[in-house]
């Protein structure tokens, strides 16, 4: 079998999809792609709802777990991860956000040449089929299908109108570059069915004869002489296999595995890579630093009289229904994302623009994987768009299938308990408006009794969870930063051909869902490396 290419790219997952199909474009150079999970050929990877059914399974995901976090009262979190084709955008919430301008007017000034809104905007538009077509903020055509919801819910439509009483206005668009107020979300399907990086990107380009796609091959690390990569060894079926590159290897395993592969293969700070055994071939002492991720708080409320997915799920004849329905029109609940609504605004007065995102559900339930509540409830979860906490990311060993050491750190500093506890009040406030009033409300979670700020940060210590946007573990920087992993382009510095493509490199994180920005991400960097390969 071949096993020299001019690119491989390490992991199939949002950005190795997309840089799997522009790498591979014209034939002019060959691509090999190695996955370590499997293909994506269950039927919960193609139905929106299957999420439900995806996430906790070890067919879907790594099944990795937080470290025991003094900010949760030591808990230890489930941190989902897609073990297929398609990597997390298989098993995803499937919205489609961009963040805020402001956030990569802050990337450019930090150093980072290239990175400001205006730049970044024409690759969000370069991929994107937009349902409206194209214009001053969106794309027609592309591979990253975008589409409305095809659900509403009547307790929705009256939280909208419940938000923008309480000073939440309602938008049109939360991808212009102000994100600012209430809305149904907009999501990543195409005709009622998930649309994965995969199945947007990487089925396309798999009859080029140019382009080789491995699943099932788990990674252990990367080959690095005279201080350049120059292949990758991984392991298929329990035999060590090693592919060669003539131009790049490409890191995009995603935020979680990424510092792992880069400490296996002898590059990070050296106490870790000497801590698993391994010889220190580059140090970089950003590598798995950085750590930052959305912790959403998840208040829960009674209501009665209308509809929910916790009362339209409790009947069998309900159920069967919906699968009649979807199947009949691909519409109904069978269609949902997670999260169906959004409100972003801000927790206080403090914050110059919106801090805080809301993801509101017609549902309710302990944690995923454990059934909904038998009455009727929504979920008005909330996260901190820009937390101040940082935690880390590291091997636990040099065998790449352990699970890494993961340690978020949440709820760390002073801000981020303030906006913890303000959230929660935000989230009352607006519930408690007359458009909600008809459904009698009732706080389940955490508990109205519950009013001091000590209270309310012990009760996001107990129920939150995070919402699985973990960023910034190789962070790129300018030349002068010591703990900078990466440059502006991508490539790490200190080592010639290798790149790091993929959440990891985001200095900071991005004030919404962090798919679609990876995707960004990697179609830039598959200008920098198709510019640099010539």
């Amino acid at each position: 079998m071949q096993d020299t290419f001019d690119f491989i790219v390490c992991g199939a997952g949002s950005a190795g999809c997309v840089l799997a199909n522009r790498l591979s474009e014209g034939g002019k150079y060959s691509v090999g792609v190695l996955e370590g999970g499997g293909k994506d050929n269950w039927i919960w990877f193609h139905i929106p709802v299957g999420y439900l059914f995806a996430i906790g399974n070890p067919r879907a995901d790594w099944m990795f777990q937080t470290e025991s976090e003094p900010g949760l009262n030591g808990r230890a979190l489930a941190y989902p991860r897609g073990k297929t084709l398609g990597g997390s955008s298989a098993i995803n919430g499937m919205l489609y956000l961009r963040g805020q301008s402001t956030d990569y007017e802050g990337w450019r000034q930090l150093g980072l040449p290239g990175w400001g809104w205006d730049d970044v905007l024409p690759y969000f538009k370069r991929h994107e089929d937009h349902h409206g077509g194209a214009g001053a903020h969106h794309g027609a055509g592309g591979e990253w299908r975008v589409e409305k919801l095809r659900v509403r819910w009547e307790i929705l439509d009256a939280f909208i109108a419940a938000a923008e009483q309480s000073g939440i206005p309602r938008v049109a668009d939360f991808n212009t570059g102000d994100n600012e107020g209430c809305a149904y979300f907009e999501v990543n399907q195409k005709n009622g069915r998930r649309w994965s990086a995969a199945r947007g990107f990487l089925k396309p380009a798999m009859n080029r004869q140019n382009l080789h796609v491995e699943t099932n091959a788990l990674i252990d690390r990367i080959l690095v002489e005279n201080r350049r990569a120059t292949g990758v060894v991984f392991r298929k079926e329990g035999v060590a296999r090693t592919w060669r590159a003539r131009r790049e290897v490409i890191v995009a395993t995603g935020a979680v595995a990424t510092p792992g592969l880069l400490e296996r293969s002898g590059i990070g700070a050296g106490d870790q890579v000497r801590r698993i055994g391994v010889d220190l071939v580059h140090e970089s002492p950003g590598v798995g630093e950085n750590l930052q991720d959305h912790l959403q708080i998840r208040p829960i409320f009674r209501v009665s009289g209308v509809k929910t997915l916790n009362t339209e799920y409790a009947s069998l004849w309900r159920r069967g229904l919906m699968g009649v329905e979807y199947a009949v029109r691909r519409t109904g609940p069978l269609t949902m994302a997670p999260s169906q609504l959004c409100a972003f605004t801000r927790s206080s007065p403090d914050y110059e623009r919106p801090n805080v995102e809301f993801h509101v559900q017609p549902l309710s339930l302990e944690k995923f994987g454990e059934p909904l509540h038998p009455f009727g409830a929504i979920t008005v979860s909330v996260c901190n768009l820009r937390p101040t906490s940082r935690g880390s990311i590291h091997a636990r060993s040099a065998d790449p299938a352990d699970a890494p050491i993961i340690r978020p750190n949440y709820l760390s500093t002073d801000e981020d308990r303030r906006v913890a506890a303000d959230s929660l009040r935000l989230a009352r406030r607006v519930v408690s408006a007359p458009a909600l009033r008809k459904y009698d409300p009732q706080e389940f979670r955490p508990g109205a009794e519950l009013t001091t700020d000590a209270d309310l940060v012990k009760a996001a210590g107990d129920w939150s969870t995070t919402i699985f946007h973990p960023v910034g573990v190789a962070r790129m920087g300018r030349k002068d930063d010591p703990n900078a992993v990466v440059d502006e382009r991508l490539a790490v510095r200190g080592l010639d051909g290798l790149r790091i493509v993929d959440a990891s490199v985001m200095p900071t994180i991005t004030s919404g869902n962090t798919n679609s920005p990876t995707m960004m991400i990697a179609e830039r960097a598959a200008e920098f490396i198709r510019a640099d390969a010539r």
